[in-house]
């Protein structure tokens, strides 16, 4: 018997009850449905081109085989693709079949496709935090740097890229570097000072060519002659000790993505924001599918020309509320538990072959379910039984057929597989010309 989830995959032209059934000499139905979910991928099958409008995920967008699938199968039997002839074979008899196909062994694999954004990710802020020598609290912004005459007086252009050593801004000629590393400077490095921060801070002078200290945990005389180079070569007061405010930390190089100041205006607050260098795709996925990523799982990017390419799962964040700050009006408390989704990042690590894009909406295509090892005909090749059920239609040696039960499993890319008594693989069974 055939399984309520099963029966949903069906083209409605074989949905018991609901088309007539067929007896093993009647001629198969030629119509098929006419909507279609996102097909999954068979790993032996092409990917079918991708629907460009924008929808939402569908846990099981395989429920539904429609016009797409079926037609992608009866092209794929018509051509002889699928069995690997050279085309479909013909029977003579006029009771057979008018084309056939061969089950195959293979691996199925389910798909989910949801919307993604290629870009360089969501930007963060820099802010300005005072460095001067009698500034009081160290990071101190506002009315306190007016007072001690602290202006800016560079910025960076909105697309440049930032490296270790670059300049993020100036205040009065004296520049603000970038270093590389995940603490920022919280507290005054002097010698004495031990920690990570040190470390943090040693291998970035060693990395600019400064020299005369160990690389390790402690700020020694050594630490701090290199750093009153470093202050020198930077236009700032020669101290010796390094203060919050002193230079800008990054994970990496950075692109400066919009100015928040200006040359004039008084250091205070937001300098610019940035993101990392490279393209990423985000995506938004819906909590309940977060069982269909996990960091180092790929995915395959569909780009707008068609071009796919490979990423890697590299963060999954904590649901939440998609449509905050959007600034709806009413209804936004209801749509809250809705709206909330799971933010992802993939990272791509071959660059070129997501070409000339820097910002773009794109697919991600996720694997939900594979099957390997199991046997599989076009969709179209199914036909009702008689009371429910359904069956393949097998030419018999005396230019007739019969019609061999059988019970569906995974569909996938306009394939099903099938099992029951008398099937196997390399079977002949008809499907419409």
């Amino acid at each position: 018997m055939t399984t309520q989830d099963e029966t949903e995959h069906l083209p409605a032209v074989v949905q018991p009850g609901t088309a007539p059934a067929v007896s093993d000499d009647a001629e198969r139905a030629p119509d098929v449905a006419e909507k279609a979910a996102e097909p999954a991928v068979a790993e032996e099958g092409d990917r079918p081109p991708g629907d460009r409008n924008r929808r939402r995920i569908r846990r099981r967008a395989v429920i539904l085989v429609v016009a797409i699938a079926v037609a992608a199968a009866a092209g794929l039997a018509a051509t002889g693709t699928f069995s690997g002839d050279d085309g479909p074979t013909a029977q003579a008899a006029p009771d057979g079949p008018t084309a056939t196909t061969t089950i195959r062994r293979m691996t199925l694999t389910s798909t989910e496709t949801v919307d993604g954004t290629l870009g360089h990710g969501k930007p963060t802020a820099v802010t300005y935090g005072s460095a001067a020598p009698a500034s009081g609290q160290a990071g101190q912004s506002g009315g306190g740097q007016a007072a001690n005459g602290e202006f800016v007086t560079w910025v960076p252009g909105e697309g440049d890229t930032l490296k270790r050593g670059d300049a993020v801004y100036r205040v009065n000629e004296r520049k603000v570097p970038l270093l590389y590393g995940s603490i920022p400077f919280y507290r005054t490095l002097e010698p004495g000072s031990e920690g990570k921060d040190v470390r943090m801070l040693e291998r970035n002078l060693a990395d600019l060519g400064y020299d005369g200290f160990d690389v390790d945990d402690e700020y020694t005389s050594g630490t701090a002659r290199a750093v009153e180079e470093w202050q020198d070569d930077l236009n700032a007061e020669e101290t010796g000790t390094v203060r919050p405010g002193d230079a800008v930390v990054a994970s990496g190089a950075r692109r400066v993505t919009e100015l928040k100041t200006s040359p004039g205006a008084v250091a205070g607050g937001e300098v610019l924001t940035w993101t990392g260098t490279e393209r990423i795709v985000s995506m938004d996925l819906d909590p309940q599918h977060e069982d269909l990523v996990k960091e180092g799982s790929k995915a395959t990017v569909r780009l707008p020309d068609g071009a796919t390419v490979v990423g890697e799962v590299t963060d999954i964040g904590s649901p939440g509320n998609d449509s905050a700050g959007s600034g709806s009006g009413s209804g936004g408390e209801s749509k809250g538990a809705d709206e909330a989704t799971l933010p992802v990042q993939l990272k791509i690590e071959d660059q070129k072959k997501l070409g000339r894009y820097q910002a773009a909406s794109v697919d991600v295509i996720l694997a939900a379910d594979s099957r390997r090892d199991v046997l599989a005909v076009p969709v179209n090749a199914l036909m009702a039984r008689p009371g429910g059920g359904y069956a393949l239609e097998a030419p018999t040696t005396g230019g007739g057929s019969r019609m061999v039960p059988v019970e569906l499993g995974m569909f996938a890319n306009g394939l099903v597989e099938v099992k029951g008594s008398g099937i196997k693989e390399g079977m002949t069974v008809g499907v419409p010309k």
